[in-house]
């Protein structure tokens, strides 16, 4: 029950402390610039309750997160937080903003907002009120002229409740709407021991050689593994973290976080406000003192996210990042944790021969507007799925020549 005496259920009616009588909840989403929202205490105060019990855990759109990012990247103030109500209770956030393009056409469309360094785009939504929260943006996103002809949702969890919220509001009020990409990505599911899983998912003549690469990487000098929550030391953590990137082939290529002061800080401040919040695990594996490996993880409840890694090449044949992995399968054992997502790309060589779950993550485009805008989506719909199906014959082409060529 909330201060005005409502109590909502998660049939989206309320009961009113004076009859008894149900009627239907109404919804309201609004638009509000992101540094305008976090300047209210209670509203922050909401955004992590909010995430508390939210129906799919997202840690790029908690609170400490999504601030880091904004603060290091939306120098210009263009992202704003899309906050759906209930009876004044907070029910969904999503970030999102006004892309002017699409697909390198001059195509304006409303879209979540996400960073490179942001790896699901799925927004927050109280349990049982998806279909509430979708109903509520897009009908706002209907009434507003303001120039896009579509809304654009990148990142999302397509198999979790909150995309099966999306497509069945579409069909439901025939509204327009195209998952466009799909892709999947490992996943770490509980169920067994890290011992029965490790077992259980890689093969032993490929366990006996890490085993091996173990005891001669031991030999060089004493070989640590640490595992810590980022409350002690942390800056020299993420210090140490930034030069071992850097070092790699990401500095190589410029696109280590250290090479740019926005991802610096972006990682600074992730990991600062996650360890504040008690979201944070931090793993490394040390030889003589010095990390050769180094992991992060985000702890949100019943989920985790693995952010981000990095390993000293110096000591590749050793495998030191398989070897970090497989301590990192203690998070089968974790409490309150029942899954984690890899956030690494579809394919990843290494997480893929660990971890055996798959998590499907796709892009969704959707009719918004009256007639003239929905007619405009509807030609971009066909010219796209005109566009996937010459892809899907060029491969198949490609791959009847190179097996000729063969």
């Amino acid at each position: 029950m909330n201060a005005s005496g409502v109590q909502i259920d998660p049939m989206h009616r309320t009961q009113t402390a004076e009859n008894g009588e149900w009627s239907v909840v109404p919804a309201v989403a609004s638009f509000v610039s992101a540094r305008e929202f976090v300047s209210v205490p209670h509203q922050v105060a909401e955004w992590h309750g909010l995430a508390a019990d939210c129906s799919e855990p997202n840690a790029f759109n908690e609170h400490w997160y999504l601030t880091s990012a904004l603060a290091a990247l939306d120098r210009q103030g263009e992202v704003e937080l899309a906050a759906v109500r209930s009876h004044g209770r907070l029910i969904g956030l999503m970030p999102r903003f006004l892309a002017q393009s699409y697909a390198g056409l001059p195509l304006r469309s409303t879209q979540n907002w996400l960073n490179h360094n942001a790896f699901l785009g799925t927004p927050l939504i109280a349990k049982g009120f998806e279909s509430l929260f979708w109903q509520a943006l897009l009908s706002e996103l209907d009434s507003r002229p303001n120039g896009a002809f579509f809304c654009h949702l990148t990142g999302i969890a397509v198999d979790g409740p909150v995309a099966s919220a999306l497509e069945a509001e579409c069909h439901a009020t025939r509204r327009q709407f195209a998952l466009f990409h799909r892709e999947e990505r490992a996943l770490l599911e509980r169920g067994l021991s890290p011992e029965a899983y490790l077992e259980a998912t890689m093969r032993g003549k490929k366990r006996k050689e890490l085993r091996r690469q173990q005891n001669r990487l031991a030999e060089l000098g004493q070989l640590e593994f640490q595992r810590g929550d980022g409350r002690e030391g942390l800056d020299g953590w993420i210090d140490e973290f930034l030069a071992l990137e850097r070092r790699g082939w990401k500095g190589a290529n410029g696109s280590a976080l250290d090479c740019a002061d926005s991802t610096r800080n972006l990682f600074r401040g992730a990991l600062h406000g996650a360890a504040s919040e008690g979201k944070l695990e931090l793993l490394a594996l040390r030889l003589d003192g010095r990390a050769i490996a180094m992991l992060v993880n985000f702890l949100t409840p019943p989920g985790a996210f693995s952010f981000k890694t990095a390993f000293d090449e110096d000591y590749a044949r050793f495998s030191p990042g398989v070897l970090l992995q497989i301590h990192n399968l203690a998070l089968l054992e974790h409490a309150g944790i029942t899954w984690c997502d890899s956030c690494a790309a579809q394919d990843h060589p290494m997480i893929d021969s660990i971890w055996s779950g798959r998590r499907a993550i796709g892009r969704y485009s959707v009719a918004i507007g009256g007639p003239v805008r929905r007619a405009a989506f509807a030609t971009l719909l066909f010219a796209e799925k005109a566009k996937g199906r010459l892809r899907q014959i060029n491969a198949g082409k490609s791959k009847e020549a190179n097996g000729m060529s063969s």
